[in-house]
């Protein structure tokens, strides 16, 4: 897991010390930024938005805490209640309101199973990486609106969708061929 801060300071000296400093929690769930395309495009997409934003918020007393995390196994998924990749959250909320799904070759190829990663629906428009003006667009809206304590949910279940992925993961590793789930 990657974890960076942006210090928002308003003296300029990137220090710590102011106490009231307003949070602001994103979380990019994801399979693979070494073979995904969605999920690398999606990465860019997110760095370019703090990148944008970064000025403002810095104005407005805010601390970014980006976490950047690999959903590498089911328990994993399990913790965060991942629904499908990638995942974008903002102060625990997904910025989108629903997952919408399809075919995604990338993952397919990865665990050897049929596998459909997220699309995004932003302005009537689907999108395979959440555009940049979506992530823009909730993080100013938390700002803004806020929203209220996130709580887990206590009937969550990993999707099919991604058992599938994991069980064919694993299957590939454990061929015997020595390849390290290669093949």
């Amino acid at each position: 897991m990657e974890e960076k801060r942006y210090s928002v300071c308003g003296c300029g000296c990137d220090c710590k010390s102011v106490e009231s400093q307003k949070q602001i929690g994103i979380d990019f769930l994801y399979l693979d930024l070494t073979t995904c395309d969605r999920c690398q495009e999606t990465e860019g997409n997110v760095d370019a938005a703090i990148a944008l934003l970064q000025p403002v918020l810095q104005e407005m007393g805010y601390e970014l805490r980006l976490n950047k995390v690999e959903m590498v196994s089911e328990e994993l998924a399990r913790s965060y209640q991942f629904l499908s990749s990638p995942t974008i959250r903002v102060n625990g909320r997904d910025i989108s309101l629903e997952v919408k799904e399809n075919a995604c070759s990338c993952c397919s190829d990865i665990s050897g199973n049929d596998v459909d990663c997220r699309v995004f629906l932003y302005e009537g428009k689907e999108y395979e990486a959440p555009p940049k003006a979506m992530i823009i667009g909730s993080i100013l809206e938390e700002i803004l609106l806020g929203t209220k304590e996130v709580t887990k949910q206590s009937d969550y279940q990993l999707p099919e969708n991604l058992k599938q992925f994991y069980d064919g993961k694993s299957s590939k590793a454990d061929c015997g061929c020595g390849c390290g789930g290669s093949c």
